[in-house]
């Protein structure tokens, strides 16, 4: 008995020294590395940065645990051991005992109150020594594993946001500078090449230029800009060398500020999760009660495995387990899911909202119609567009290569290098000057546009197409057609989610014909056009009132509203920061390819997870069963809840291990 209140005493010395500072809602150690910060209003471990060394005192503590396993086994042999693994138990424990200190200091009971009563009830009984260092290894190993999962599933998640550019180039005193991008401030005139991302928001001074803005707009169509007009930090410059003077730099340039914003509400605990720990946290007074009821009737040994059959904190520690094997399964499927929570709310999702360009249609057009005067044929306007644009990569450009390479079209050389460039580019071929590009830039090289041409012009607006026009020695003599291309797989994307039961809308900024059309060719239920950005989140509220789990696709700054509203986000690898950024599902492949794999990973998902929280419900209710009828003890009581776990475990682990590699969607 003397040994019993001994190491009873040296328990309570542990939790309740006072040589740490202790705030209300959060702990504070003199050695801040050596322990977790805490937040008492959930009694969870917060982690902030995995440290070294954190690392260094976890692996202390897990050899103290288990020190003191190995000398309390031997103590069933010779006893005084018992009393050397005393120390290396309250060592191991001594978070532990810190985070019931302050947790009863605010009237809290957790499921950390239980394992410290069963770890100081052990005192009392036989084998206690052992059954204390036990429990003391299964928690320690608990908090082992959950800490492992973060470190993995951080390893897992790829940085696929966009970087800011390194150094800009500064005009000084009619002087080009290289500048750290830290650096630049509102009134610095920065000079901005094609082929390069605009580092700042601001008006443009000098030049024309031709502006890829997709990842504003979602449109694939670049945008003409001269002097006066403004530019956005983010956007790309196909063609063409402006000045700019900056307005808004760095953390103030409109894409930062979205960034932030959004930034501000992101939440990487799954629901599931939060439910297993308020299950667990509901189920403590419950034990603690039915402990105390089972003293009289069954004896302390009785008793503490009541109290030990709260499942704990098994279900925090076991949930992440599967959500991370899913979504490595999903890594593997060019799916990169950045919060656990959409595997839950994908199960629920019944309507599915695409973007049009650059989600539904490839960034990248086609050549429609090659429009020509009756003099020429259409591949030799081709030709000429094709010869022009050689060394452009912005993507009206590539259309008209990869045209002019299906046609087998052999591309002249061009005898001068220097080119024009602002909202086309003007190059000699066979000594003949030939101009390629908009009409606004025919207009401003002063060359007249024949009236069947400003017709097609017009008409291609409508219909949502682009018309690149070519001249020849200052006569406009023809145009070229580029045409959005649906994605192959959209087809059979839509044809999945249909016979799923999930409603399918489009919304897109783009005309009426061209939205409409493209519904009818997919059998899209529904479609909404020349739709602003923040109309889109209007649309998306209006499902929501109606009863619908909205799951969003988009891929511009213009669909960072409606991603955010929408219950689920779903962006594209290579889209727009702000809509990676948003979005908590990523679809690498850079197309819709694996969208229905990715419903189907929800599914699966949250039968795992619900056959994982019954595997490991069932010891608890077995170990009070067994208690009260069976005359079951804590030593009983532990083998259950380590089955539980183990349970729990493997049925978690159970996709990565049935999951084959070379598995298809």
């Amino acid at each position: 008995m003397i040994v019993q209140i001994a190491a009873l005493a040296a328990l309570l010395f542990v939790s309740f020294k006072k040589t740490e500072a202790v705030i209300v809602g959060e702990y504070i150690p003199k050695d801040e590395a050596k322990i977790k910060f805490v937040d008492t209003t959930t009694a969870t471990p917060v982690r902030k940065t995995v440290s070294t060394q954190e690392k260094d005192s976890f692996q202390r503590k897990n050899i103290a645990a288990l020190s003191a396993l190995g000398l309390s086994s031997i103590g069933f042999v010779f006893k005084p051991m018992n009393l050397v693994s005393l120390p290396f138990t309250l060592y191991a424990l001594q978070d532990l005992f810190k985070i019931t200190y302050i947790q009863l200091k605010q009237s809290k009971v957790t499921a950390y109150t239980l394992i410290t009563i069963a770890i100081a009830g052990t005192c009392f009984i036989p084998g206690g020594f052992f059954l204390s260092s036990l429990i003391t290894v299964l928690f320690i190993w608990s908090i082992k594993l959950t800490n492992m999962l973060t470190e993995k599933s951080r390893q897992d998640i790829a940085d696929i946001f966009e970087k800011k550019p390194d150094y800009v180039w500064l005009v000084v005193d009619n002087l080009e500078i290289k500048t750290p991008y830290e650096q630049i401030k509102p009134g610095d005139i920065l000079v901005v090449q094609a082929g390069n991302s605009i580092p700042a928001d601001g008006n443009i001074v000098e030049g024309m230029a031709s502006i890829d803005q997709h990842i504003l707009t979602g449109e694939s169509q670049p945008v003409e800009k001269q002097a006066g007009d403004p530019v956005f930090s983010s956007t790309i410059l196909l063609s063409g060398k402006i000045y700019l003077k900056v307005t808004q730099a760095g953390a103030e340039t409109t894409v930062a500020k979205i960034t932030s914003i959004l930034n501000n509400t992101v939440d990487f605990k799954s629901t599931v999760q939060m439910r297993s720990e308020k299950l667990s946290q509901d189920l403590v007074i419950p034990a603690l009660v039915g402990g105390v009821v089972a003293i009289p009737l069954l004896g302390l040994n009785g008793a503490l495995a009541v109290i030990n059959s709260h499942p704990k904190e098994k279900m925090t520690f076991v949930a992440p387990i599967s959500t991370l094997n899913y979504l490595n399964i999903a890594v593997k499927h060019n799916i990169l899911i950045k919060d656990g929570r959409s595997l839950e709310l994908l199960n629920a999702v019944d309507t599915v909202v695409f973007d049009k360009t650059g989600t539904l249609t490839e960034e990248c057009p086609v050549v429609g119609e090659i429009h020509c005067l009756k003099q020429y044929y259409p591949n030799e306007i081709l030709t000429y567009a094709a010869t022009a644009e050689y060394k452009q990569t912005h993507p009206l450009a590539k259309a008209i290569l990869h045209e002019a390479e299906n046609r087998g079209i052999n591309l002249p050389s061009i005898e001068e290098t220097e080119y024009k460039l602002g909202y086309g580019v003007s190059v000699m071929i066979h000594h003949k000057k030939i101009q390629v590009g908009s009409a606004r830039f025919m207009q401003a090289e002063n060359l007249e546009i024949p009236a069947f041409l400003l017709e097609q012009q017009n008409y291609s607006q409508e219909q949502g197409h682009t018309l690149v026009m070519v001249a020849m020695d200052g006569d406009v003599c023809g145009g070229i057609e580029l045409l959005p291309q649906i994605r192959p797989e959209a087809w059979e994307v839509i044809h999945y989610l249909k016979t799923h039961n999930k409603k399918t809308c489009i919304i897109s900024g783009d005309h009426e014909t061209p939205t409409q059309s493209l519904a009818k060719q997919l059998g899209i239920d529904e479609y909404f056009a020349q739709v602003l950005p923040h109309e889109k989140a209007e649309i998306i509220k209006k499902l929501q009132a109606q009863g619908r789990v909205v799951c969003y696709v988009g891929d511009g700054i213009n669909d960072s509203i409606a991603l955010k509203q929408a219950q689920v986000a779903v962006s594209l690898s290579g889209a727009s920061s702000i809509a990676v950024d948003t979005a908590e599902v990523i679809l690498m492949d850079k197309g819709l390819t694996h969208l229905p794999f990715l419903f189907d990973v929800a599914k699966n998902y949250n039968n795992n997870m619900n056959m994982t929280f019954a595997i490991m419900l069932a010891p608890a209710a077995i170990s009070v069963g067994g208690a009260f009828l069976l005359h079951y003890g804590l030593a009983q009581s532990i083998v259950l809840n380590l089955l539980g776990l183990v349970g729990g475990v493997a049925n978690a682990m159970l996709p990565a291990l049935s999951h084959q590699p070379d598995e298809s969607s």
